[in-house]
């Protein structure tokens, strides 16, 4: 009987936790943009959506931005401070520069 309950407990723990992971994948796919954020044009609520990217660091992007002109690569956005490689990496692939080659035309201007 306790070997029962004991195996009752371990399927009941087992069901859980794969319910919890389903649920946390669902929200942050729910969360995620559904196209590329291009960092040379979006304005501070569109890169709130962004994770690890609050009002701060989305100011901080924009100010960048007009001070140095346009990123010419998604790697640049780790100038920004509160951008390590590590908040870069869940990024990369959220967002964009737009057409690399009008970058490298529009910051020569």
């Amino acid at each position: 009987m306790k070997n029962f309950l004991v195996k009752g407990m371990v399927f009941n723990v087992t069901v859980l936790f794969a319910l919890g992971f389903f649920l946390a994948a669902q929200t942050q796919a729910a969360n995620a943009p559904e196209k590329k954020i291009n960092i040379n044009t979006a304005s501070v609520s569109e890169l709130q959506k962004l994770p690890q990217i609050g009002e701060v660091v989305a100011q901080r992007i924009i100010d960048h931005r007009e001070k140095h002109g346009k990123f010419e690569k998604i790697e640049e956005i780790m100038k920004i401070k509160g951008i390590g490689e590590k908040t870069f990496l869940k990024l990369k692939d959220l967002i964009t520069v737009g057409d690399e080659s009008t970058a490298k035309k529009e910051k020569g201007r």
